[in-house]
Order: structure tokens, then sequence, then C-alpha cells
């Protein structure tokens, strides 16, 4: 399989993936884009399915809305949230299999 030669980025090019990536790099926001991955959620149902706290959800969603990975709109009395950005999926599909690939490489290691 022959590479793609990147094109050269800017210094203000890789702060902004330098931020995205932050953003991306705490364990409490990729718990919650996993579980909107599977479909969209309120605070409520996240809170129960992440085991954070309500005060620290809603710290986060704010923080992925702000960065433009998810979307919020009103149902009734909630605020349903949503993947607003499909490199979401593609960003855990590939550490995904990367990480599987990585991990059976360590099981035939150890074998």
């Amino acid at each position: 399989m022959r590479r793609r030669k990147p094109k050269p980025m800017t210094p203000a090019a890789l702060s902004m993936v330098a931020t995205r990536f932050k953003i991306l790099g705490e364990p409490a926001r990729l718990a919650i884009l996993n579980a909107l991955m599977q479909h969209d959620l309120n605070v409520n149902e996240i809170v129960e399915q992440t085991g954070l706290s309500q005060a620290n959800t809603s710290k986060h969603l704010s923080m992925l809305a702000d960065a433009g990975f998810v979307s919020r709109r009103r149902d009734g009395l909630f605020a349903v949230y949503s993947i607003t950005d499909e490199s979401v999926h593609q960003l855990c599909d590939l550490m995904c299999a990367s990480i599987a690939r990585k991990l059976g490489n360590q099981l035939r290691e150890i074998a």
C-alpha cells in the first residue's frame, strides 16, 4: 500500500489540529462521543451511559459543541446531542483498528 505524501502545514493549521486533538484527548469527552456514536442522547441519558456527573457532562458537551464535534437541538424540555463532525467516526475507526492490530501483535508475541 502506497502512502499519500501529506502537504506541508502552516503553523496556524498545525495549531488548529493540535487543539482538536487536545479536545479529543480527554477520556470523559471520548466516553461522551462513544455514547453518541450509537444514537442521539439527552444529557440525562449521557450521564447514565458514561457515569459522569451532570455538571461534568454539561461542561464537556459545551466544549465538544464549541469545537463543532457535536450539536444540540431542543426536544421538548430536553437538549438532545448528536455528533455532527463525521471525522469523529473516521478517527474512531482508525484508532480502534490500530489498537486491535497492536493488541493482536502483542498476543502473538506472548504465545
